[in-house]
């Protein structure tokens, strides 16, 4: 019925312009992404009128001409190349002296663009949107239009005006897809108009809508909307500005009435409206509610000019080392993943709903915000975020430090235009400044930035790591663990291990040994493959590789809100879903993800789903059976858990093996289990055995047949030649259970108005553009692309000794007359709204009470001493001398009994100090320190009154790095090697605390 719907709306707008396009101030906006013409490679007069282009390919794009290339080579490998779009089009007359602009979401890298020969500007930055104003150059009625545009997409390009190249062009991160990878529409407004958010090209910055003075608890705020209105006309305009918010149902909410001015000729001016609006749903994680809020411009009270902004509104705060979301305190946990967020044999260019697909895919997975990495996502991204519920953090450009001279400024005008462009989307709640440090000088520019064309966005603005700056609203490393009291501090990434989805463990065909592939490791220094002692963690299993997801996230789970007043805002997994980026593995790509590149889940999405379904707590208890549960017989291993329960019981075959051992707080382990046939069930209970939750898996019998299945937009799968679908290839045995070990070579024929993209599978080319492709534990998917026929398509999946399947599905045509739509994907898409509204509960108890230091002294440097409690992990006290002078005692401000210590000790994770702990002079623990990735507890067995702790050390420190695994991203352990003697304490930092009731 939804479905009918939107086809409905669809032909109802389509009808309005599928005569004669008019100026209409209502739709002024128009897609512009059908009937191109690609030329890969340079060509003489290209941007003439009268090139002979009838012989070029048809596309419409989004369309990379690289895109099938996509995951078939290494992101190094993609091609490059000078190449022309042409498009012909038409304009209406009544458009005659209105303004003309286009607007490009963005083109990679450098182009510069003709209109009827004549050159309207060029674009250089290779991620960002810009305007171009065509409204001189172009013809109306039934006059041919040409647009021509010339793109070069090298690794080498540089900046035309300054020989300078752009940092972020880079050939680890920042994934090559060549020429016109995302929408480009274009606008027809009046003379006297509200300007676009285009400030390259354009020099204008377009409406910005925000709130303020919230009341989470009434439901209410003040809307605050304004736009920057242009008067190009030669005369003076009385004009009046007014505000329409319309709910999700289309309901007008408020109707605000705004400026009433005069604008001169020539002049730039910025009108406002603003009113409390009561009972307003804000938007939250998992409940993408939006608004639509119209600013319209009147003139001698007829509407000239209407814009219409989807947006939320929503309430943050970034204090005492938490991040607050509509008043509740919320632990951020997601992923860093790829701006590119691309798919096999397409790439980036994929419709909206196939990008809501994706990114709901991460809610689904409990994550609650999307670190995209090193550059700007493109909007159609912003945009699914809003929908999905899914927080962002959104970056300029960068790569891996901080630079100056003309990079800087290069990355300081991207910064300005993608706040412009993107400060109206909810869903952005951080911008990052830089992938690395920045200067304290940078970062004020930086932030400069953010308060001047985006002061009330409530967004905080940073950059990775940033641990001592005064400047920055938050920081924190890689694969590190930050806590702090003062700005949130969480994990930009963490846990770079990679896996293939096809290998299950050491016991399933195809029997890949955990860790086997390569010893060679691919840097992004050089970009060259060199030796490496140990390169195992980046060719896993999957139960390993489910293990190191565990291991990694509880290290910032247990220092989370409610444990005392240093405490870690989380962190994001580093990737989501598969990328034909940088790699360290024996693929050509990089298996970090906790979904392939067709995004099909892997164990550690269901670990994820176990772990983080909460705002910091877990609030929804939750248990995974990590594997299958088809083996050979007499096959004995250990069966592996993920649960929130305190304890959890398998059962095989309704008989009970008892419980687990558990670790990392969420890992259960079942020692040497025997496979049996049947049913595993794995069932988790709280501290006074009540029931939980609980998962099960079925062994399942021979391969049998195949099904399939398919996903496509909600509003029909469209004959634009740009449009998408999802289908689903699954191996069933007799009784429909998918067999888990079957890896079959599915061959597949389409028939009817559609192109093959296909999938990916390990193999030759990794199978890309193939119709004959197999399934990898029993499951794979593939892309079928639309054409501008419409029509009744028939996809059938056939193997050897399997009984095939066959789906049948239509595509629909969206009226377009001389090169225009008025139809955009992405306003016919739904919104998310699983997770229901902010709840009004506390997000988490507290577990801990800080107990506060009034004084340090010390055996050695006593002047340091302070620095092991001053929140700041950049400083730090180290004993020097005779190791009767390496200790440390601590004068608290009451007296406390002290339930535990936690500590950061210098050189974390290459050294074990022994140590001594005492409460006024009476021992309490006695020890080797654990290696860590940053912080560890000691947990006082009989906790001890008292109003001063020594920690001293007690002999020789051993040291061996515990994590040669775990680098940075140059392939570099990311730690300074300590030089000094074995018989030196160094603290970075201490804490003491009690248990919640003493206080």
């Amino acid at each position: 019925m939804k479905s009918s719907i939107l086809f409905l709306m669809i032909l109802s707008l389509s009808s309005r312009i599928s005569a004669q396009i008019k100026f209409d101030p209502e739709i002024q906006k128009y897609n512009f992404n059908s009937q191109w013409l690609l030329n890969v490679g340079d060509v003489n007069d290209g941007k003439a009128i009268s090139f002979q282009d009838q012989n070029l390919k048809k596309v419409t794009v989004p369309r990379a001409f690289n895109e099938d290339e996509a995951f078939k080579v290494a992101i190094d490998s993609l091609s490059t190349s000078i190449v022309w779009y042409r498009k012909h089009f038409k304009l209406p007359k009544q458009a005659k002296g209105k303004k003309i602009f286009l607007e490009f979401e963005g083109i990679r890298f450098g182009g510069e663009f003709f209109i009827n020969g004549q050159s309207v500007g060029i674009h250089e930055n290779g991620v960002m949107a810009f305007g171009l104003d065509i409204s001189d150059f172009v013809k109306f009625g039934n006059e041919d239009n040409v647009f021509a545009a010339r793109i070069d997409n090298s690794w080498k390009y540089k900046e035309k005006a300054t020989g300078q190249g752009y940092q972020w062009n880079d050939k680890n991160f920042n994934a090559n897809y060549g020429g016109i990878p995302k929408n480009v529409n274009l606008y027809i407004k009046e003379k006297i108009y509200q300007t676009l958010p285009l400030y390259s090209n354009l020099g204008t910055t377009g409406t910005y809508i925000y709130a303020k003075d919230f009341d989470i608890k009434n439901k209410s705020a003040v809307i605050h909307a304004e736009s920057e209105v242009f008067n190009e006309f030669s005369e003076l305009k009385n004009v009046r500005f007014e505000t329409v918010i319309k709910d999700q149902k289309g309901k007008v909410i408020k109707t605000i009435k705004g400026t009433e001015t005069k604008i001169l000729p020539g002049q730039k001016t910025i009108l406002k409206a603003e009113a409390l609006v009561n009972d307003l749903e804000f938007w939250s994680w998992g409940y993408g509610y939006l608004y639509t809020v119209y600013t319209d411009l009147y003139v001698n009270n007829k509407l000239i000019d209407r814009v219409q902004t989807k947006t939320g509104f929503r309430k943050t705060k970034f204090e005492k080392g938490m991040v607050y979301l509509n008043d509740r305190v919320i632990q951020l946990k997601g992923y860093a993943q790829r701006t590119s967020n691309e798919w096999p044999a397409v790439g980036m260019s994929v419709p909206a709903w196939l990008s809501d697909f994706s990114n709901k895919l991460m809610v689904e997975s409990n994550a609650n915000l999307v670190r995209w990495m090193h550059v700007t996502p493109w909007k159609q991204d912003v945009e699914s975020c809003d929908r999905v519920g899914l927080m962002q953090a959104m970056p300029a450009g960068d790569a891996e430090k901080d630079v100056s001279d003309r990079r800087w400024q290069q990355r300081t005008l991207l910064m300005r235009d993608a706040i412009i462009y993107n400060r109206n989307n909810p869903s952005i709640v951080f911008y990052e400044s830089g992938n690395e440090s920045i200067s304290e000088e940078h970062m004020a520019e930086m932030k400069a930035i953010r308060n001047q064309y985006d002061p009330f966005g409530g967004r905080a603005i940073g950059s990775r790591e940033m641990l001592d700056s005064e400047t920055a609203e938050y920081g924190g490393e890689m694969l590190y663990i930050n806590k702090s009291a003062d700005i949130p501090m969480w994990a930009t990434e963490y846990c770079r291990d990679e896996a293939l989805r096809k290998y299950w463990d050491d016991y399933s065909y195809p029997y890949h040994k955990d860790g086997e592939g390569t010893s060679y490791y691919r840097s992004t220094v050089t970009n060259k493959v060199e030796k490496r002692q140990d390169a195992q963690n980046y060719n896993r299993n999957q139960d390993t590789f489910t293990k190191e997801t565990v291991t990694r996230w509880y290290d910032y789970y247990r220092v989370r809100p409610g444990t005392g007043d240093r405490v870690s805002s989380g962190g994001v997994n580093i990737i989501f879903s598969d990328t034909n980026t940088h790699y360290r593995g024996v693929e050509n790509y990089r298996r970090s993800g906790e979904v392939d590149a067709m995004r099909i889940p892997k164990d550690g999405f269901f670990a994820h789903q176990v772990m983080w379904d909460g705002w910091v707590d877990v609030e929804k208890y939750r248990t995974h059976i990590v594997g299958h549960w088809n083996y050979p017989e007499n096959t004995q291993k250990d069966i592996v858990v993920v649960s929130s329960g305190e304890k959890v019981e398998l059962f095989i075959n309704g008989k009970s093996y008892g419980f687990g051992e558990k670790s990392d707080g969420f890992w259960f382990t079942f020692k040497n289990i025997k496979f049996q046939p049947g049913k595993i069930e794995a069932v988790s209970y709280d501290n006074k055995n009540k029931e939980l939750s609980r998962d099960k898996l079925q062994t399942a019998g021979k391969p049998h047949s195949i099904k399939l299945k398919k996903w496509n937009a909600a509003d029909g799968f469209k004959a634009d030649a740009a449009d998408l679908v999802l289908v689903e290839v699954e191996v069933l045995d007799e009784q429909g259970n998918r067999c888990p070990l079957a890896n079959n070579l599915i061959s597949f024929e389409l028939n009817g108005p559609a192109e093959w993209r296909g999938g990916i599978a390990q193999g030759k080319d990794n199978y890309i553009l193939s119709k004959n492709l197999p399934v990898e534990n029993g499951i794979n998917r593939v892309l079928v692309r639309s054409t501008l026929v419409k029509g009744e398509i028939y996809l059938k999946a056939k193997a050897e000794g399997l009984i095939s399947d066959e789906i049948k599905f239509s595509s629909i045509q969206v009226s377009e007359k001389d090169g225009l739509s008025a139809y955009k994907s992405g306003d016919f898409q739904p919104v998310n709204l699983s997770r229901g509204k902010t709840p009004s509960t506390a997000s988490y108890k507290i577990s801990r009470r800080s107990v506060e230091i009034q004084k340090a002294e010390a055996g050695s440097n006593p002047e340091k001493a302070k620095f092991s409690f001053d929140d700041n992990e950049l400083s730090e006290w180290e004993s020097e001398g005779d190791i009767s002078r390496a200790f440390l005692t601590y004068t608290l401000k009451k007296e406390s009994l002290i339930s535990e210590v936690e500590m950061k000790l210098v050189s974390w994770r290459n050294k074990s100090y022994p140590v001594k702990i005492s409460v006024d002079g009476k021992p309490v623990y006695q020890g080797m320190t654990p290696k860590t990735l940053g912080y560890f507890s000691i947990p006082i067995s009989a906790p001890e009154k008292g109003k001063t702790v020594k920690i001293e050390l007690m002999g020789d420190v051993t040291e061996k790095d515990a994590f040669g695994g775990v680098v940075e991203i140059t392939g570099k352990k990311e730690l300074q090697e300590n030089k000094k003697e074995n018989r030196s304490l160094g603290i970075v930092e201490i804490e003491f605390y009690e248990k919640p009731n003493q206080q």
